[in-house]
């Protein structure tokens, strides 16, 4: 009875033995660096580093271009102040002073049949007289900057 349990015990000895041989050897590959999840880490790390690296250099490239663009948008708006102040200064020029434009003349045909009224009919246009009052309105730019 002592030898079989002796055998027994032997048996079990040299399954676990093999059980963690395979054990032992599984984890092996999973941690090879070049074909198992090690090597995905491994990879994964450094992608990483590349994507921060690439961050940080793309914050910087935008906060100079944020700069740039304060300083263009600044420019844009007092030249649209001024041309809103000459627009505002030529309302008070008479318009007796304004240069005449003469219309192209005519030249008349050389034959009176060239000319062909077929269903035409002419029609005179009447301008309407400039409305009283702003021509442009201000807006207030100090706010559209405090909402964005």
């Amino acid at each position: 009875m002592e030898l079989v349990a002796d055998i027994l015990l032997v048996a079990g000895a040299l399954g676990a033995g093999l059980y963690c041989f395979v054990l032992a050897r599984r984890l092996n590959r999973f941690n090879d660096l070049e074909k198992g999840v090690g090597g995905a880490v491994a990879v994964l790390s450094a992608q990483v580093d590349d994507l921060n690296k690439t961050l940080e250099s793309a914050r910087a490239a935008s906060g100079t271009s944020n700069e740039a663009l304060g300083e263009l948008t600044a420019k844009a708006e007092a030249a649209a102040l001024r041309l809103e102040l000459l627009m505002a200064s030529m309302h008070d020029v008479p318009i007796a002073d304004a240069p005449e434009v003469k219309p192209p003349e005519a030249k008349p045909a050389d034959r009176p049949d060239e000319i062909a009224n077929h269903g035409t009919v002419e029609v005179e246009c009447k301008s309407e007289p400039p409305a009283p009052g702003l021509m442009f309105m201000r807006r207030d730019r100090g706010a559209a900057r405090a909402e964005t």
